[in-house]
């Protein structure tokens, strides 16, 4: 494939810009009527695979968090979320509503949740629209 299709797939595909690549295991988790189905289509476009759900048994090399402000707390569901990722290698998208949204969470909220998880934001992205992602990668190796 040529760097100028890569970049038309990211153009057209949301999920092009999250980096997602072919072969990896994406565990989902908060999924629902809500939640953007483009955005989910695009990733197993990328990815090759069907996103997996709380059920999958083996680390994942992402995790998709879909959060919402009545979810309970985010630091418990963004620790929960490491365990669950590919130990060094793994990330977090983090997708909450948009501003204005039924579910907005306030910056400083994730900035804060992460920070508590032991994360670190490396990435805030427009993912839809009415979504955002923010790309949380781990501070320390797990134990």
């Amino acid at each position: 494939m040529s760097a100028t299709a890569d970049h038309g797939e990211e153009r057209t595909n949301p999920a092009g810009r999250l980096g997602f690549e072919p072969g990896q295991v994406v565990q989902e988790l908060g999924c629902g009527d809500d939640v953007d189905q483009e955005l989910r289509e695009g990733i197993e476009a990328l990815t090759g695979q069907d996103l997996v759900d709380e059920d999958y048994d083996d680390v994942a090399d992402v995790v998709l968090r879909w959060f919402r402000d009545k979810d309970g707390d985010l630091a418990d569901a963004l620790v929960d979320a490491i365990e669950l990722i590919d130990e060094g290698d793994g990330v977090i998208w983090l997708l909450t509503p948009k501003t204005g949204r039924d579910g907005y969470i306030e910056p400083a909220d994730i900035t804060e949740a992460a920070r508590t998880a032991g994360l670190s934001s490396a990435k805030s992205v427009s993912t839809g629209k009415d979504w955002s992602g923010t790309r949380l990668k781990s501070n320390k190796s797990k134990r």
